[in-house]
C-alpha cells in the first residue's frame, strides 16, 4: 500500500445536470501525473431523488444512469455511457477505480403493501413493543422503468427490518417488520449507540434473508462486469452486521480481484469501537480514521494553544496503521451537513501534510480541498448560508511530495508543543523530505540527516519559503517555518 493516495472525487453539493463522469475522464491524466493513485466516486446508481440524488438514497443498485426511472435517465452524476468513459479514463491513466456501495436502505419505493409491524424506542432500540399491527408500508421495489434487465429481483418487506413510515394507520416513527427473520430483533453486530443501531433510514435492508444476501454478492459481479471495479467504500459500515460485509468482501475478492481496495466508512471516534470491528470483519478491510479528523478540527479551533505533540493521540493510524485511511475532511463533515467538523483553512496544509508525507496510513484527500467551491444551503436553525471552501493551495504539490519524497524510514521530532517535524530519510533509489510545522509564530527547528548529507543544499517543495537551507559537514542544519504553515524540504536540485 505503499504510496497510495486516495482522492474522493465529489461532495455534497455539487451541480445538478450530470458533469461529473465527464469531469472525472477529463481530469484522470492529470490526476495520475500528480500523484493520486486511486479515485473514490460517489454512488453510480439511481437514487430515490433521481437526477439530483447525492447517492445515498438507494432506489436501484442495477441503473448506472440507463433507464428511465425516477424523472431521469441520468443520475446527479451523467448517464451510463459517461460512467464507462470516466472509469475507463482512469483506468488507462493508471488510476484505480473505487466505488461507493450503500447497502444498508433503500428509498424511493414502487408500491406499497400490507406489513405487521412493532413500534421501537427512537432512543433504545432494543425496546420493541410486544404488540403488533397491520399498516401499509413502502416496501416493494419493482423497477419498473428496467423491466427485469440485469436483474429480475423484487424487493418486498420480506427484504426488509424496518422503516419509518407507515399508513393505514399514518405513523413515522421507527417500526419493526414482523417477518421470519430474526425473531422480531434486530440484527446483531452492528454498533450499539441507541442500544443497537441496526436501524438508520429508509426501508433497513434484512441482511439475514438468504436472497438478499446472494442478490447482493450477485450485484458485486455484475458490476465489475460492466465498469472497472479496483475497490469499494463501503457507506454506514456500523448499521450493517459485520459478518455480512466479513462474508461479502471474502467473495468479492474471490470472484473480481484478491486485491480489491476496501475501506469502510464506521464512523466513530472512539478508537476501541474502530478495533473492535476489524476483529469482528477478520481484518479484512481498512477503516476511516475519524478520530484523527477531528484531531485535526479541535487542532485548527484552538490554534497555538494545541499541544501539537499529542496531534496523534487516540487516532486510529497512531494504534493500527495498516487499517487506517486518514482524512482531513468529507462529504459528511462539510458546513451544512450531517457531521459538520469542517477543518479552519488555515490548519489543512499542515493536516494534509501529516497524512500525505508520512509512512503510516493511507491518506484520502477531498475534492473540496483539491478544487474549491462555492455553494448555498439552510442550516439547522433554517436560515440560507453562503459557504465558500477554499482550495488548499498547496495540496497538489502535497500530493507530488508524496510520490515523489515520501520514502525510506521516518524520524520524528515530536518535541515542541507549537513546532512539530519529520525526516524521510529516503532510499538508494527515492529521495527523502525534510517536514516542519508550526501552528504559532515562524519558528525554526533543527534536523540532523546524519553525515552523509552534510554540505547539500534544501529548498521548499511546496513554495511557503523561498529561502535555501544549507547542511554543516555532519547533515546538521536549521530548518524554518512561516507562521501556521507547513514547509516540505527536499534537495535543491529536485525542486
Amino acid at each position: 500500500m505503499a504510496g497510495r493516495t486516495l482522492l474522493q472525487f465529489f461532495h455534497w453539493y455539487l451541480a445538478d445536470g450530470g458533469g461529473l463522469w465527464d469531469e472525472v475522464a477529463d481530469k484522470a491524466q492529470a490526476l495520475a501525473q500528480m500523484g493520486v493513485t486511486d479515485v473514490w466516486l460517489p454512488p453510480a446508481y439511481k437514487g430515490a431523488a433521481g437526477g439530483y440524488s447525492v447517492g445515498y438514497d438507494t432506489y436501484d443498485l442495477f441503473d448506472l444512469g440507463e433507464f428511465d426511472q425516477k424523472g431521469t435517465v441520468a443520475t446527479k452524476y451523467g448517464d451510463r455511457q459517461a460512467l464507462e468513459r470516466a472509469t475507463n479514463a482512469l483506468k488507462d491513466a493508471g488510476v484505480s477505480v473505487i466505488h461507493d456501495v450503500v447497502f444498508n436502505h433503500k428509498m424511493g419505493a414502487d408500491e406499497k403493501e400490507p406489513v405487521r409491524v412493532r413500534r421501537v424506542n427512537a432512543e433504545d432500540r432494543r425496546q420493541i413493543e410486544d404488540e403488533e399491527f397491520e399498516a401499509l408500508a413502502y416496501t416493494r421495489f419493482t423497477f419498473p422503468g428496467r423491466g427485469g434487465k440485469h436483474s429480475e429481483f423484487i424487493w418486498d418487506q420480506r427484504c426488509f427490518g424496518g422503516v419509518d413510515h407507515v399508513e393505514d394507520p399514518d405513523e413515522d416513527g421507527i417500526f419493526k417488520l414482523v417477518n421470519e427473520y430474526g425473531d422480531g430483533e434486530w440484527n446483531t453486530e452492528v454498533d450499539q449507540e441507541n442500544g443497537n443501531f441496526d436501524y438508520l433510514m429508509g426501508s433497513d435492508v434484512e441482511f439475514r434473508n438468504r436472497a438478499v444476501y446472494e442478490e447482493l454478492k450477485f450485484w458485486g459481479r455484475w458490476l465489475a462486469d460492466q465498469v472497472p471495479v479496483n475497490g469499494f467504500r463501503l457507506d454506514a459500515a456500523k448499521h450493517i452486521p459485520a459478518w455480512f460485509f466479513r462474508d461479502w468482501i471474502g467473495h468479492m475478492r474471490d470472484s473480481v480481484d484478491q486485491k480489491l481496495f476496501v475501506v469502510a466508512e464506521y464512523w466513530h471516534p472512539d478508537t476501541n469501537a474502530l478495533k473492535a470491528y476489524l476483529e469482528l470483519v477478520d481484518q479484512q478491510l481498512m477503516l476511516f480514521d475519524v478520530g484523527l479528523h477531528y484531531r485535526f478540527h479541535d487542532a485548527a479551533r484552538e490554534g497555538e494553544n494545541f499541544d501539537m505533540r499529542t496531534i496523534f493521540d487516540g487516532s486510529l493510524v497512531a494504534e493500527v496503521p495498516d487499517h487506517a485511511v486518514t482524512l482531513v475532511d468529507n462529504h459528511d463533515t462539510q458546513p451544512l451537513q450531517s457531521l459538520e467538523a469542517a477543518v479552519d483553512p488555515w490548519f489543512k496544509s499542515l493536516a494534509y501534510a501529516l497524512i500525505l508525507l508520512r509512512e503510516q496510513g493511507v491518506p484520502c484527500i477531498f475534492y473540496l480541498d483539491l478544487f474549491g467551491a462555492r455553494y448555498t444551503d439552510k442550516g439547522g436553525d433554517g436560515n440560507n448560508y453562503e459557504i465558500e471552501m477554499p482550495a488548499v493551495e498547496c495540496l497538489p504539490a502535497l500530493v507530488t511530495a508524496r510520490r515523489r519524497f515520501a520514502n525510506g524510514p521516518q524520524t520524528d521530532l515530536f518535541d515542541d508543543a507549537g513546532c512539530i517535524g519529520f525526516i524521510r530519510h529516503g532510499t538508494a533509489e527515492a529521495p527523502g523530505c525534510v517536514v516542519v510545522m508550526s501552528n504559532g509564530p515562524e519558528r525554526s527547528k533543527w534536523f540532523d540527516l546524519g553525515p552523509d548529507h552534510g554540505g547539500r543544499s534544501y529548498r521548499d517543495f511546496i513554495g511557503h519559503r523561498q529561502d535555501e537551507v544549507t547542511t554543516d559537514g555532519d547533515g546538521k542544519a536549521e530548518f524554518p517555518v512561516n507562521g501556521g504553515s507547513v514547509s516540505v524540504w527536499v534537495r535543491t536540485e529536485l525542486v
